[in-house]
């Protein structure tokens, strides 16, 4: 009896040797959408460390973190193309992002977190409103080493924004530099490229980024080009000049020889939207001539900026308290007001929404001014007796910031047509946000929860524009490979484990213009770098987020 019961032992004992997990975590039983754009396939990850270490049967596999899926797609975690950084400072988590499977966040639109001068450092922490963080740093190296030390859960990156060297050698004045000062600028990219940045990145219809001109966001990119990096630009026009601002963005691409990508393509303007076809065939036609040219897009017909899209950029030469000021002069008031009105100087987006009414105001900085969040434009000025020109000008003014605006400018038809192009990916140009706290006092656009959720839930369960497998490469690999980094966007073996996990059946965006601070359902495990940060739907705690920097000559 004593003999069986040692045999006994000694086998289960051996048993369990053999059954002892051999990875960190597997996922299993899954439908394995790899990010290549391939059907998906049943299947699975095993994941040991920040590294897949496995893909396809894992059926023998053991994973100390083991979840079965039950039929779920396993896919890459999402790049979210045109982010910031304010909100992960004030809740780290990036709940709003990290609720649809987005695992990498990249800033730098128009101006990034470095380099930074003092003069910049003290602007940039005036400027801020209820999110408020020590601006520490002076590189954006060290502006990006510093969020992740302060704890986040996704991954970020950055480009260097075209116009931050400008600011930093020029002040906030609108001329042009002098070749001495270009060379300056030129040498503060180089530095930002050097240290990872993954290109550079202008906002052409905002001051002060809309004083440069061609010539000098030429010399910023032959920089960006040197190190196998990109041009991304929110063009000098999304309406009326759209076709004349492609032109300038491809010869900024010849010139400096460049890949170049457009943020958040769109037409914007009724009487602009039959334009769509001829903008998608002027990209097209560059393609097909060698250029490689790519943009991303938000599936909203409306975008989120400031009261300063609405009004012409000399008026705001110098920055935020020049502005105010001349905005309280008599003689400058009627003039920016016959500007705004008429639509035609600039990429106006006051005239571009048609009415008042297609203007939402979604954040101030002022509590004074707080209760008119979520009124139109129209309705205040309707309740102060004044014209939306003059409620627009004394807004800034009394709250001493560009405060936030939704613009109603898009169709959804156009969406539909740009949404299913194979060189377009996805970015919800908002910040990852929490749905609590600091967050509760103002209010956002709902692409800021449901940009990427969207995607899956109306274009492909609902109308069945793109399969399952389109629309992960165009959230993963697509934009990896413009971007140029390195063993993300793919699920390989020796790629980082950057993977969500979702229910296509079931994945679903809640938010909406009136109630936009609603969490994705459907994504219920995302991880990032190995660990996880969504577990059944539900934060971890973790925070495992890192810089992730541009690969010289990186290919996807």
């Amino acid at each position: 009896m004593r003999f069986y019961t040692l045999i006994s032992l000694v086998a289960l004992a051996l048993t369990s040797c053999a059954r002892a997990p051999q990875f960190d975590v597997v996922l299993r039983n899954g439908q394995l959408c790899d990010g290549s754009g391939s059907p998906c396939a049943v299947g699975g990850v095993a994941i040991n460390g920040d590294t897949i270490a496995r893909t396809g049967d894992v059926s023998a596999d053991l994973g100390r973190i083991d979840i079965d899926v039950h039929g779920q797609v396993i896919a890459p975690g999402f790049i979210n193309m045109m982010s910031g950084e304010t909100g992960l400072f004030a809740d780290g988590r990036g709940l709003s992002d990290l609720a649809q499977g987005v695992t990498l966040e990249i800033f730098g639109e128009g101006e990034s977190m470095g380099p930074l001068n003092d003069a910049m450092r003290a602007e940039e922490q005036q400027m801020q409103a209820d999110v408020k963080y020590p601006v520490t740093w002076h590189t954006l190296a060290e502006g990006l080493d510093a969020l992740v030390k302060h704890g986040i859960s996704p991954n970020v990156a950055s480009f260097i924004g075209a116009a931050t060297p400008r600011v930093y050698v020029l002040g906030r004045a609108n001329r042009a530099p002098t070749a001495a000062e270009l060379d300056q600028m030129c040498m503060l990219t180089e530095k930002a490229m050097q240290e990872g940045a993954l290109g550079v990145a202008s906002a052409l219809i905002y001051a002060p980024g809309n004083y440069a001109r061609t010539d000098e966001l030429i010399a910023l990119a032959r920089v960006a080009a040197k190190y196998k990096g990109i041009y991304i630009s929110h063009m000098r026009s999304e309406g009326d000049h759209e076709k004349e601002a492609i032109n300038e963005l491809l010869t900024i691409a010849r010139t400096a020889q460049i890949p170049a990508e457009i943020y958040h393509l769109k037409i914007s303007g009724v009487k602009n939207w039959p334009n769509e076809p001829e903008v998608i065939h002027q990209i097209e036609e560059a393609r097909g001539e060698g250029l490689t040219i790519t943009a991303d897009m938000y599936t909203y017909p409306a975008g989120e900026t400031g009261l300063d899209g609405a009004m012409p950029p000399w008026v705001q030469a110098g920055g935020l308290e020049e502005w105010r000021k001349r905005l309280q002069d008599p003689a400058i008031r009627k003039r920016v007001k016959a500007e705004m009105a008429a639509g035609t100087t600039y990429d106006d987006l006051f005239a571009s929404a048609e009415s008042p009414d297609k203007i939402l105001l979604v954040g101030f900085k002022s509590e004074k001014l707080k209760p008119l969040t979520g009124k139109t434009l129209g309705e205040v000025a309707r309740m102060r007796h004044t014209s939306p020109e003059d409620t627009a000008m004394d807004l800034v003014i009394e709250d001493d910031s560009r405060v936030e605006t939704v613009y109603f400018l898009m169709s959804e038809d156009n969406i539909r047509k740009q949404i299913v192009l194979p060189w377009v990916s996805f970015a919800a140009d908002a910040d990852a946000e929490g749905v609590d706290g600091v967050f509760l006092k103002s209010s956002t656009h709902p692409r800021t929860f449901g940009n990427f959720a969207r995607v899956y839930a109306r274009y492909v369960r609902d109308e069945k524009l793109l399969s399952v497998a389109e629309a992960v490469r165009k959230m993963t690999s697509l934009p990896a490979s413009n971007i140029g980094i390195e063993r993300r966007g793919k699920l390989k073996p020796g790629y980082f484990a950057d993977v969500t996990v979702f229910n296509p059946a079931t994945i679903q965006d809640h938010a909406t213009f009136e109630k936009p601070r609603q969490l994705t359902t459907g994504v219920s495990e995302v991880f990032v770098n190995g660990t996880e940060v969504i577990h059944n739907g539900q934060h971890t705690g973790a925070k495992p987020g890192r810089v992730v920097k541009r690969a010289r000559g990186a290919t996807s």
